[in-house]
């Protein structure tokens, strides 16, 4: 998979992309990131990317022209399947959008700033709007980092377990059970008996019915898709 992303803050996407699973992801081939420069695609000399916003108001739009000539030059050698812009007024991000997003080759996705992007980049160019919550951020770096890492490690080969992902929350509409390491007694606090039984089926039992409590008492909202 590869993912290209614009930004006038590439610098925001080092660490992320440097550290933990999405480095081994692209270590092992299977995911290459690109961050762009949008001021590559500035306007002037002085590397101009936004103006202020037609009727008046706080707050500066990037500009469609920088915009455009980036999305319009990257395509030109890779088709993209997903051109994503990051904003508190997309779809939510969830598991299911993850879990599709994975399935793609090729993503771009825009970072806004400022008050946003202009609105006739979106109705021509975006194939999707994504919200990581409903609060606003200084930018949509942090929400691609975000975005990158929940489709990087569900890509085949990137964790060591590929049954991992299978068992993360939301992957079926449940938060996942309780989980325990050694040692089996401390302070006196035990590790279920379940556990430490062998009786895989029981286990298994268990963990859904840990799960199904779990989801029931903190997130029953999750759930009206399935029950």
């Amino acid at each position: 998979m590869h993912i290209q992303i614009l930004s006038v803050l590439p610098e925001l996407l080092e660490s992320p992309f440097n550290h933990s699973i999405i480095r081994r992801a692209q270590e092992k081939g299977l995911l290459e990131i690109s961050v762009h420069q949008l001021r590559r695609w500035a306007v002037n000399e002085y590397g101009q990317v936004d103006d202020y916003q037609f009727g008046g108001g706080a707050g500066m739009v990037i500009m469609c022209e920088p915009l455009v000539k980036a999305i319009e030059e990257l395509s030109a050698s890779e088709k993209f399947d997903e051109i994503i812009f990051l904003t508190p007024d997309g779809d939510r991000l969830t598991q299911t959008v993850a879990n599709q997003l994975s399935l793609r080759k090729n993503i771009l996705m825009i970072c806004g700033h400022y008050k946003g992007i202009d609105q006739r980049v979106r109705d021509h160019f975006v194939t999707r709007e994504i919200s990581i919550g409903d609060y606003v951020l200084s930018g949509g770096e942090l929400a691609a980092a975000v975005l990158v890492d929940s489709i990087g490690r569900l890509l085949p080969g990137v964790l060591s377990d590929e049954t991992s992902a299978l068992f993360d929350s939301f992957q079926d509409n449940l938060l996942a059970p309780p989980v325990y390491t050694r040692p089996e007694v401390y302070r006196g606090w035990k590790v279920p008996d379940v556990l430490v039984s062998g009786d895989h089926k029981k286990i298994n039992e268990w963990r859904y019915d840990q799960a199904l409590k779990r989801t029931m008492e903190k997130r029953p909202d999750i759930m009206k898709d399935e029950f």
